[in-house]
């Protein structure tokens, strides 16, 4: 399923002042709980809680080409993360991305977003460590 993205500033400010932060070489990672979980819960086909994804890639790393492939790989490691993992629904997550990002594979930034969703609580129930 399509991840549903956070649009409204308002909330990207709220969770850089008030989310769960994690840092790490290649993201920083910010988690809060979502006020309208259950309104998107009950517009969901499938009547279960999703999580809002933003994404943050700055001008600062480069062109539209290197800050698209940078988002391309933060998707996909968010996409792996989300089927491979039992995570806690009904959040909010920012993902920005740092400047070693751009030269990372998604290997490397899914391995720093596993970290990042068990520092923040993202992650619930993982056995086998």
């Amino acid at each position: 399923m399509k991840n549903i993205a956070v649009t409204e500033d308002h909330l990207y400010r709220k969770a850089y002042q008030k989310g769960k932060k994690s840092v790490g070489r290649y993201t920083v990672v910010y988690v809060m709980r979502d006020l309208k979980a259950s309104r998107i819960m009950k517009a969901n086909p499938q009547k279960e809680y999703l999580n809002r994804l933003g994404l943050t890639v700055t001008k600062k790393l480069g062109g539209a080409v290197v800050r698209n492939r940078v988002k391309r790989i933060l998707r996909e490691a968010y996409r792996l993360s989300e089927r491979q993992l039992p995570l806690v629904h009904g959040k909010i997550v920012i993902i920005v991305a740092r400047e070693a990002a751009t030269r990372a594979k998604t290997g490397d930034i899914y391995a720093e977003l596993q970290r990042h969703f068990l520092s923040t609580g993202l992650i619930c129930g993982r056995t086998g460590d």
